[in-house]
């Protein structure tokens, strides 16, 4: 920057603030009146001098155009109050115009300096920031300038192209120290690109090597322009010079890389390829080639549906068009013909690549020959097919063992079933054939002839709970629940379960559950105790003791098998017996299972108590041990019921109805003769049928019906079930009653239905209740 111009450097790049201005401005004319004043008179110091001159030059300059016409105003001023005293002449008034003239001037040419002044500052501080930049980018890109004399030799590096190199900054910048600098297996390279580039006037692109001072080896770019002279003579070259080490490394690193990728893509045993974005290959291995039987290039072009078996062609040619639109993994799986001439199943991947900015640039794929692991599935699936023959045999073959032993099984349950239920009905039988004897020899005697009628009930009615267990055991029985208190129900029953027992074993009860109500048949209920307390008197034989227990037990999920969570009242049966081996456990609930002799029991104790507790919605479990007695639980859902109906009698007393007209239904001859004489001896009129079709005849017969008596089981494909409904279409509200002592497979139809279900065998007393109830709504709603 020149002398003149360094003063300028001070000067304000913008206006500054009121007062500073004004102060800048009052400070020139105090200084221009000082002088004026030293150098003219004090008494001439504020005449219109030319010293004011400078303070206009100096007020433009520091506080801007505005304030040099301030100062010259205020020169004006005090030079114009000066004179207005004394009076003016021509020549002086055109002094005083001209003095303005050349003040304004002055003001103005002060203006266009400062503007010219601040816009060259501008300019340099541009031109200082762009060098600034331009170093900074040769600094972080490595990138080193240079200017040469082709005639000369010499030229100009910037400091980046002397770091390159490894020199120090200031030295040598010809053309003879860069050879020197450069790698010795490259200076022929460098030189004969210099040569080339003079004789053909553009300079090439050139990698060479250098070798700094210190040992280190650096690859360099060199980039540069020709220029001529005015004939057209090359005198003059420029251009950069890049340091491209670590390009150079990664790209042999890369180059390294390739080279061991096709090194071990050949020695895979596996067809490897890459596609490009259009699906033409652009590198394949060794193993493709040799598949192939070309060369690499013919492989790169080679169209495989040429080699693809005729039934998997379509199938294939479909997968992979949409495969490759999909761009996503995709397997593909066919047949392929091989050089040789054999045909080989091949199962190809294809992994969708992307490029360097994330766009899909194809697939790389991956061929296996899988025609052994074909050949083993096809081994296999017929493997498969002969084991599931001999599978299907042997399924055959265990069915029909299964089928012998279920047999031999039914035969023996037959055999337990024949000798116990037969020595229990032989009993029963010999009762009731001896009192009926007994009374038809003295038939005028009769205090004889009523005990033996009560021994002949008794035996009958134990029969019918005989009857009752089995059709229990095989839930074929339907149950009269009623709401009943258990520790009442038990109460009642003492008396009976002591005679049970006999003398010779102590019986204790202990109900801890009072008030607590089930939903309960009560007759099943008595007799599942009674077959509970008899198993216990038998286990433990004279001298043992048998306790009887009821508590309220709650019961979690899963904690008793088949039983769910809830409240249940609890019995159990104690006794200081045998016990249980875990064998006979198993199989207590089994149908005719026994361990007493043959003759001894039916097997129908236990198994009339299962089927009863899972009828009723609760169930069995025992505790016991060999040598340890047994406790039998039951367990019966405890439920919420009106007091009313806990505290109902079991029985009420009959009601007897008026003479009816009854169609008694009933294909069993015998029990056609008693249930009419029953009915007569009630007092009703008896019409018989002896099946569904002869009771449909009478019933579209005119005349009067005013009940129907029919059985469940009757001869032909319909049931009682069956003709109730149709009793129930020609003849609307007709009464009917079921009867049945086994359901069989109507069961479930006669629970189900609308009419009343009395079970066999019943008495005339029972039976007139059950007409009692269904004629009269009272009688029913009581």
């Amino acid at each position: 920057m020149s002398p003149v111009a360094l003063p300028l450097r001070f000067i304000p790049r913008r206006s500054p603030p009121f007062p500073v201005a004004l102060a800048i401005s009052l400070c020139a004319m105090m200084a221009a009146v000082g002088i004026c004043g030293m150098f003219v008179g004090w008494e001439n110091a504020f005449s219109l001098s030319p010293t004011y001159f400078p303070a206009f030059i100096v007020a433009t300059l520091f506080a801007g155009q505005r304030w040099g016409w301030v100062t010259l105003a205020a020169a004006l001023a005090i030079g114009l109050g000066s004179r207005a005293a004394m009076p003016q002449q021509f020549a002086e008034q055109a002094d005083i115009v001209l003095y303005a003239i050349s003040g304004a001037v002055t003001v103005v040419v002060a203006g266009r300096l400062r503007e010219i002044v601040l816009r060259l500052d501008e300019a340099q501080a541009a031109l200082d920031r762009s060098e600034a930049r331009l170093q900074l980018a040769q600094d972080a890109g490595e990138v080193g300038l240079w200017d040469w004399d082709v005639l000369t030799g010499e030229g100009y590096w910037s400091p980046t192209l002397y770091r390159n190199l490894g020199l120090a900054p200031g030295g040598d910048s010809n053309i003879r120290t860069l050879l020197e600098s450069v790698h010795p297996d490259d200076q022929e390279w460098v030189r004969q690109s210099n040569i080339s580039a003079i004789r053909t006037g553009k300079m090439a692109p050139t990698e060479y090597r250098v070798v700094r001072p210190d040992g280190e080896v650096r690859w360099l770019l060199s980039r540069g322009e020709m220029l001529q002279n005015g004939t057209g003579r090359i005198v003059r070259a420029t251009g950069v010079n890049i340091d491209i080490t670590e390009r150079r490394m990664a790209f042999e690193k890369v180059r390294e890389s390739d080279a061991r990728f096709r090194a071990l893509a050949d020695s895979a045993p596996v067809l490897l390829w890459v596609s490009r974005a259009d699906g033409r290959r652009e590198f394949v291995n060794q193993a493709y080639v040799d598949f192939l039987g070309t060369s690499y290039d013919e492989a790169l072009a080679f169209e495989w549906r040429h080699r693809i078996d005729k039934d998997d062609l379509d199938r294939v040619l479909k997968e992979q068009v949409a495969g490759e639109a999909s761009r996503a993994l995709f397997t593909l799986e066919a047949r392929y013909l091989r050089a040789d001439g054999s045909w080989r199943w091949i199962r190809s991947v294809s992994q969708p690549r992307s490029g360097p900015n994330g766009e899909f640039a194809g697939f790389v794929g991956i061929g296996i020959d899988i025609s052994d692991t074909k050949k083993a599935e096809l081994d296999l699936m017929r493997i498969n097919d002969l084991l599931a023959e001999r599978v299907q045999a042997a399924l055959a073959e265990r069915d029909e063992a299964q089928a012998r032993l279920h047999h031999a099984q039914k035969l023996e349950a037959v055999g337990q079933l024949t000798g116990g239920v037969a020595h229990d009905f032989n009993n029963l039988l010999t009762v009731v054939i001896g009192a009926l004897d007994l009374m038809q020899r003295r038939p005028d005697d009769a205090e004889r002839r009523s005990k033996m009628l009560e021994a002949a009930l008794g035996a009958a009615r134990r029969g019918e709970r005989l009857t009752h267990q089995l059709l229990a055991f095989s839930r074929r029985q339907a149950l009269k629940p009623e709401f009943v208190r258990i520790d009442d129900l038990l109460k009642e029953s003492e008396p009976l379960l002591r005679r049970a027992v006999g003398e010779a074993v102590s019986l204790n009860l202990a109900p801890t559950a009072p008030g607590a109500v089930a939903l309960v048949d009560p007759g099943q209920f008595d007799a599942a105790i009674m077959n509970l307390v008899v198993n216990a008197r038998d286990a433990v034989g004279k001298g043992g003791a048998v306790r009887l227990e009821t508590s309220i037990s709650v019961l979690s999920e899963g904690q008793t098998p088949d039983m769910p969570a809830g409240e249940y009242i609890q019995v159990v049966v104690r006794d200081d017996g045998v016990g249980m081996a875990p064998d006979v456990l198993a199989r207590v609930f089994e149908p005719f299972f026994t361990t007493k002799e043959v003759g001894k029991g039916t097997g129908l104790g236990l198994s009339q108590v299962y089927g009863f507790a899972r009828q009723s919605g609760g169930g069995v479990a025992i505790d016991t041990a060999p040598g340890q007695g047994a406790a039998v639980s039951l367990y019966l859902p405890r439920v919420e019921a009106p007091a009313e109906a806990a505290d109902a009698p079991v029985e009420q007393a009959p009601v007897k109805a008026s003479a009816l007209r009854v169609l008694l239904v009933e294909d069993d001859i015998e029990v056609a003769i008693m249930v009419a004489a029953m009915l007569e001896e009630l007092g009703h009129h008896v019409t018989r049928a002896d099946g569904v079709d002869r009771a449909v005849e009478l019933l579209g017969q005119p005349g009067p019906i005013d009940l129907m008596l029919t059985d469940l089981v009757m001869p032909g494909e319909q049931s009682g079930v069956d003709l109730a409904r149709i009793a129930s279409e020609m003849r609307p509200g007709l009464p009917i009653i079921l009867s049945s002592g086994y359901t069989g497979e109507t069961l479930s139809t006669a629970v189900d239905a609308p009419w009343p279900l009395l079970r066999k065998p019943y008495s005339a007393e029972l039976l007139a209740r059950t007409i009692a109830r269904l004629m009269d709504p009272e009688i029913q709603a009581a």
